[in-house]
């Protein structure tokens, strides 16, 4: 596949990113840093025997690089499959609620601006034929819960909006993938209390690949996410009210 990943220097974009060039995918890297997304580039080359992998920046923060960074990705590998958007950003429900700017820009990033992004994405994709955009929500936005109450809702938008992607476009030949982790061990989630199903994001990028290339419209990582947020989904709100999770 020729494959546009938003979000491939750390964490499980990074995990995916070394799985797909591992089997042979062409790859083209987007992101915030130039130096980051070099680094990876190379780590990849190196990793898969793969010829030059290319980099552009967008920031989900200026939506005016969206265009210009997936333009650069089609040219490069002379056409899209399959767009990955990994990127986001994270902070605590205490940190959102003393910090009104750090909220403001969470949602901003996380539902919004990654939004508009698809949007660019999903134009391109259809524009060939149709491929795959791949992304990802989180458990979070399944339910509101206390402890991910402003973080949650920008999921829930997110993952509203790719199922909308799917009912609407999938006969067109755009395959929508929602990728919705649990708790993952990676840099975001530093300084938290790991639950004792938390991931790793090798293992999250082996379950994200094969939802991939099946065209699973929605995809629990670690699987066990699946079931522990049927539970949560079905507990009465006066429980919710009581309980921390």
């Amino acid at each position: 596949m020729k494959v546009a990943v938003l979000g491939a220097t750390r964490g499980m974009g990074r995990a995916l990113a070394r799985l797909m060039a591992s089997r042979g995918d062409s790859l083209f890297l987007l992101g915030r840093s130039l130096e980051d997304l070099s680094r990876s580039a190379r780590d990849l080359e190196a990793r898969a025997g793969l010829g030059s992998v290319g980099v552009a920046a967008c920031d989900l923060e200026r939506p005016e690089t969206f265009a210009p960074a997936l333009g650069a990705a089609e040219a490069a590998l002379s056409g899209l499959d399959c767009v990955v958007v990994t990127a986001g950003l994270f902070a605590t429900q205490d940190a959102l609620e003393a910090d009104v700017g750090l909220a403001q820009r969470l949602l901003l990033v996380n539902f919004t601006n990654t939004v508009a992004f698809c949007e660019h994405a999903r134009a391109r994709l259809l524009a060939h034929g149709g491929g795959t955009l791949c992304v990802f929500s989180s458990v979070a936005g399944e339910r509101g819960r206390k402890p991910v109450v402003l973080y949650g809702a920008a999921k829930a938008g997110l993952t509203r909006y790719l199922e909308g992607l799917d009912h609407k476009f999938r006969a067109a030949g755009l395959r929508t993938v929602c990728v919705k982790p649990g708790f993952v061990k990676t840099s975001m989630t530093d300084g938290l209390q790991p639950p004792p199903f938390a991931g790793e994001p090798e293992g999250v990028a082996r379950i994200v690949l094969r939802a991939i290339d099946r065209g699973t419209p929605v995809v629990y990582a670690p699987g066990m996410w699946r079931w522990v947020m049927l539970v949560i989904r079905n507990l009465p709100r006066a429980v919710m009210r009581r309980i921390g999770f």
